[in-house]
């Protein structure tokens, strides 16, 4: 009996200290400016009290089975909060302006800890309230209405401070953003004005397809460019090729990188059309096919403004703005494919975001399919701020 009496107060112990944790994280670092961000830390950290109750009231049962339940109820808590720690924790780290309660795949797993804890310590308040040794009906129901008010509560209680920190938040001009200027008073030029190239970006690049909806692979490629600089690694996985590919230029220098045979020198001409956001916006995103362009309006885009626009296009111009969709399709020709480009300009002129996608015949990619799909997704981010590019390292 002390065995358990001691196995569960240590879970209740465990318990506490991972809400102690993610309490904390929000209390400290969440602080997007909002009028109640010290009242969201506060509602963050209301489970602490329900995870102490075990610690002073354990939920001990005299049957080994129901041990073992009671035991499960507590371990499946922990298991659930975990993945909720880390995802506010990455959210508080990377500032994001984002509220912390934005759907319900992310309220899902906090909930569900939350409602395991309040059980786990229903059942040991329950059993000073119930002269029951075992897990009667009555004690059963007691700790279940225990576990609902008190998930009910909490949650409503947090939830609602969230939202409401984040709604008065959205009123308020934020006082920086990595896609641009934040000013209300600057208003993106129209989609068919001359745009200003930037200076230099933090690059990111998604690109994936698939055939009939079964995808064909992917390509993750991170980067940097300073004028006609540029420095990016891409990871490129598909059925039969897998590894890492990169390119880098620093004035007259070029190097290429491959899975086979590493950094190696090329001349600078060779990376002419591995610029990235300087390649879409001489290919696709020209003044003569931005003519034509589409205004969707002003948007804000995590606190700056910026335009919504968007063109078509046809395959090649799409090969020639990513050529590194070729990882993909290969050799496949996409003179016939066709689709569309989105691009957002904000209040310094230049273009911070890039989506799109392209289809057509799937049969030059797998002789047995029908439509094949490619989408991208680009961002230039912190534009015109300092990057340090320096050369990669060659050889053994």
């Amino acid at each position: 009996m002390r065995v358990r009496l001691f196995e569960l107060r240590l879970l209740a112990v465990a318990l506490t200290v991972l809400w102690a944790a993610g309490g904390g994280i929000v209390l400290i670092g969440y602080r997007p400016g909002g009028p109640w961000d010290l009242l969201v830390g506060v509602t963050a950290g209301l489970p602490l009290l329900v995870a102490v109750a075990p610690i002073v009231w354990p939920p001990l049962v005299t049957s080994n089975r129901g041990s073992a339940g009671v035991f499960w109820i507590g371990l499946v808590a922990g298991l659930l909060l975990v993945p909720s720690i880390v995802s506010v924790a990455a959210q508080v780290l990377a500032r994001s302006s984002e509220p912390l309660l934005p759907s319900a795949e992310v309220v899902y797993p906090w909930a569900a800890a939350l409602l395991a804890t309040s059980l786990f310590a229903g059942l040991g308040v329950s059993r000073q309230l119930i002269a029951e040794t075992g897990i009667g009906r009555r004690r059963l129901a007691v700790s279940i209405g225990f576990a609902l008010v008190t998930t009910t509560v909490i949650g409503i209680a947090y939830a609602g401070v969230s939202l409401a920190d984040d709604a008065a938040l959205r009123d308020r001009p934020s006082l920086y953003s990595r896609f641009g200027p934040t000013s209300a008073a600057l208003t993106p030029p129209q989609c068919d004005q001359n745009l200003q190239p930037a200076t230099s970006a933090q690059l990111e690049l998604d690109v994936w397809g698939n055939i009939d909806t079964r995808s064909i692979g992917s390509v993750d490629l991170t980067g940097q460019r300073s004028g006609g600089d540029i420095s990016w690694t891409a990871q490129v996985v598909r059925s039969d090729l897998f590894g890492q590919f990169g390119a880098a230029r620093i004035g007259s220098s070029a190097w290429l990188l491959t899975p086979s045979q590493g950094w190696y020198g090329v001349s600078s001409a060779a990376l002419d059309s591995d610029m990235i956001d300087a390649t879409v916006a001489a290919e696709a995103l020209s003044s003569g096919n931005r003519a034509t362009a589409e205004d969707l309006g002003v948007e804000y885009v995590e606190g700056a403004r910026g335009r919504h626009c968007r063109v078509a296009i046809d395959g090649a111009t799409f090969a020639a703005s990513f050529p590194q969709v070729l990882w993909l399709v290969g050799d496949a020709s996409l003179a016939s494919w066709r689709g569309e480009i989105d691009y957002w300009v904000f209040g310094d002129g230049e273009i911070g975001m890039i989506t799109g996608s392209v289809n057509g015949n799937a049969q030059e990619i797998l002789p047995h399919g029908l439509l094949a799909t490619v989408q991208v997704k680009l961002t230039a981010t912190d534009r015109g701020g300092p990057v340090d590019i320096s050369s990669p390292k060659t050889g053994p």
